[in-house]
C-alpha cells in the first residue's frame, strides 16, 4: 500500500510522514515543492510537486492507494479530480465544518467519488506562540476575554491521527472532530504557561477594539474574526472529544505538557 503525504514539508505534513514511518509504513511518498531542501527521512520516496500547481501532480499521484490531503483551498476541486483519475482509493483531509473557511475542502473530497475521512481540528495549541513576544518583553498577556474557553489540540496529535487512519480501515465516510483533552479558559492557559516557565504572567483585560488593533499587523483582516471567535467561546465553550485517544490509543497532549516542552520559547 503506497501512501502519499501532501504538504510533506509543512508543519503537520512532515509530522504525518514521521508517524507513518514510526508505525512501520514501508511505502511513503512525500510531496514537496523543493526535494533538494526537504531533508526528508531515508526510505521516503520524494515527489516534486505542489498542490497549488496542479500540473505537477499527476506523476506524484500515480500508483498511490491512500493520501493525506493538506488544507489548500484554491485548487482543491482540481486536486481531488486528479486523485480520482489516478485511482487513489482513500483521501484523509484536514478541513473543517460549515462554520469554517475550510469546509470547501471537505465538500470537494466528499463529492469526488473517492473514499474519504474528514479531520475537523479545533484551534492549534501552537497558536499560543502568538503570546511569546508579549510574555518575554512584558510578562503579561493583553486580551479581552479571559473566560473564553476551548480545547486546543497540538499539530502532532493531528498528525498522529492522520497516520493512524491512513494505516487502518474502518474510517471511510467518517468525520472526526479533533480537540485536546480538556477545555481551558484563556486565563487557565496563562496560569499553566506561567507555571511552565517559572515566572508570573499577568492577564491584562483590554477592549475588543484594542485586541483587534494589536493582532492586525500579523493577522490582517482575520484579526476581527479571531477576536469575535474568542468572544463567542465565552458563552459557548468548546467541549473536548476523545477522538485522538480513540483512534491512536494514546491520549491527546495536555496544554500543560505542551507548555512545559516549549517553555524556553516564552522565557
Amino acid at each position: 500500500m503506497k501512501i502519499l503525504v501532501t504538504g510533506a514539508t509543512g508543519n503537520i505534513g512532515r509530522m504525518v510522514v514521521d508517524h507513518l514511518l514510526a508505525a512501520g509504513a514501508e511505502q511513503v511518498r512525500a510531496l514537496t515543492n523543493n526535494p533538494q531542501r526537504a531533508a526528508l527521512p531515508a526510505g521516503v520516496e520524494v515527489a516534486e510537486g505542489y498542490l497549488r500547481r496542479v500540473s505537477s501532480l499527476p506523476a506524484a499521484f500515480a500508483g498511490v492507494d491512500r493520501m493525506y490531503l493538506a488544507p489548500v483551498l484554491e485548487t482543491v476541486d482540481e486536486v481531488v479530480a486528479l486523485a480520482q483519475d489516478a485511482g487513489i482509493r482513500h483521501i484523509v483531509d484536514l478541513s473543517g465544518d460549515e462554520h469554517t473557511e475550510w469546509q470547501p475542502i471537505a465538500t470537494a473530497v466528499a463529492k469526488s467519488g473517492v473514499d474519504w475521512t474528514h479531520l475537523y481540528a479545533g484551534e492549534f495549541t501552537e497558536n499560543t506562540f502568538m503570546w511569546a513576544d508579549q510574555v518575554r518583553s512584558t510578562g503579561e498577556i493583553r486580551e479581552p476575554y479571559p473566560d473564553s474557553a476551548n480545547a486546543p489540540i497540538t499539530m502532532d496529535d493531528i498528525a498522529r491521527v492522520a497516520a493512524a487512519i491512513l494505516l487502518s480501515d474502518g474510517h471511510e465516510g467518517r468525520i472526526h472532530h479533533l480537540t485536546g483533552p480538556e477545555t481551558l479558559t484563556r486565563a487557565d492557559r496563562v496560569r499553566q504557561l506561567a507555571e511552565a516557565i517559572g515566572s508570573p504572567i499577568d492577564f491584562v483585560k483590554v477592549s475588543r477594539a484594542a485586541a483587534i488593533q494589536q493582532l492586525t499587523p500579523t493577522m490582517g483582516e482575520f484579526a476581527e474574526w479571531y477576536v469575535d471567535g474568542l468572544e463567542m467561546m465565552v458563552e459557548h465553550p468548546q467541549q473536548p472529544t476523545t477522538a485522538v485517544a480513540d483512534i491512536t490509543g494514546a491520549p491527546a497532549t495536555t496544554f500543560a505538557r505542551w507548555a512545559a516542552a516549549n517553555a524556553h520559547l516564552f522565557r
